[in-house]
């Protein structure tokens, strides 16, 4: 078998399924990435959302006996938002990353996979297979920077020459010998912007990212926010692309390749106060199909309460108050009552004192505290 040609046919047939960029890597284990990932463990630099089995994040054999290649994919998403809504008083805005807007991008690489996945074995009946985007074992940087579809940028992002770091990247593991690519040389040189301007020092160096800290992370959790992170959260609902839109490599770069990915302006800039009140049906149906709304709608509107905190929106003070006094949700109400505090609104102290009086949650009633301090430093 002529893998080579093989290989050319693949790539060609990779375009006519929509596939942006395709790279080929061999399957040996990524002992570098191991000994990476171990000193992020001893660190606690990890956000706890990766596969826990460093073996397996490192071995692609475990994942699929007989492993000889894996293929890398990269599908280029929008970066600009047409027709943005405008964020203004009384009808305040938040904002969804970019890697958010548009069709859940992994229900739009596994398409793409798995159409790659049956040209291949109609063409090879013996190829053994295994997929995955974003949650599977393997690191896709690891994987798409071995194919040569990018480098690993200071940002933590795969930088790729076409299309900056705005890719989608997915990766299958095969039994096929494909000839491996070449690792495309780093571009970052000296450049640090990313790591000056992260929001709260996140990228500890360039490459290296203490999650912990991450407001992408930061804005998934579920749990009361740390104090030290609530203003730089700013009016992020989920994500953030501060990291990317500093990048020189991503100056100019703005690609709308795939109708799937295409962003709903107020979808992807939504208004603030109605997030405060939506119901679970119309969270699903509205946000349902964004990459952004897996961790449930509670992260993000505990984040539209941040961020109605950080426009110090006295025209949200009565949706405050409601959560405060009716949300059975104690991270919610918590969070309503340091953004009152916040806000400073006239008779805001009367407020969190009745609430005080009637709640029973012990780190709500810290929150109140917080509240009523934060009135008296005005």
């Amino acid at each position: 078998m002529n893998w080579e040609e093989v290989k050319r046919d693949v790539i060609a047939y990779s375009r006519q399924i929509g596939i942006d960029k395709i790279g080929f890597a061999s399957a040996e284990p990524f002992t570098e990435l191991k000994q990476r990932l171990i000193a992020q463990q001893q660190l606690n630099y990890q956000s706890g959302f990766e596969e826990a089995d460093l073996e397996k994040r490192t071995n692609p054999a475990l994942l699929l006996p007989g492993a000889q290649s894996i293929i890398s994919i990269a599908l280029a998403y929008p970066s600009k938002l047409k027709d943005a809504p405008k964020s203004k008083r009384g009808e305040r805005r938040g904002i969804f990353c970019r890697a958010s807007w548009g069709q859940d991008y992994h229900h739009v690489l596994r398409d793409r996979l798995q159409k790659l996945e049956h040209y291949l074995q109609e063409r090879l009946p013996s190829a053994e297979l295994q997929s995955m985007v974003d949650t599977g074992e393997l690191s896709d940087r690891a994987v798409a920077e071995r194919a040569g579809i990018g480098w690993s940028g200071k940002n933590c992002s795969i930088i790729t020459p076409e299309f900056g770091s705005y890719v989608y990247l997915g990766e299958m593991i095969t039994n096929i010998p494909f000839p491996p690519d070449t690792p495309i040389e780093d571009g970052c040189g000296t450049c640090n912007k990313c790591i000056e301007v992260c929001p709260t020092g996140a990228l500890v160096q360039g490459g290296q990212l203490n999650a912990q800290k991450c407001i992408a992370f930061l804005t998934q959790t579920k749990g009361f926010l740390p104090d030290e992170y609530r203003e730089k959260i700013g009016n992020r609902l989920y994500g953030c692309d501060t990291c990317q839109t500093v990048c020189p490599k991503n100056k100019g770069i703005d690609f709308h390749n795939h109708p799937e990915m295409e962003p709903d302006p107020e979808l992807a800039k939504p208004l603030l106060r109605p997030l405060l009140t939506i119901g679970n049906k119309e969270f699903k149906e509205k946000y349902g199909p964004m990459s952004g709304s897996w961790r449930g709608k509670k992260p993000i509107q505990r984040n539209a309460i941040l961020a109605l905190a950080h426009y110090k929106d006295e025209t949200a003070v009565p949706d405050l108050i409601g959560v405060l006094c009716n949300d059975p949700r104690p991270v919610l109400r918590g969070t309503a009552a340091w953004a009152l505090g916040k806000i400073g609104a006239p008779d805001t102290g009367d407020v969190l004192e009745k609430a005080k009086s009637a709640e029973t949650d012990e780190d709500v009633l810290k929150e109140i505290e917080k509240g009523l301090s934060l009135l008296q430093n005005r």
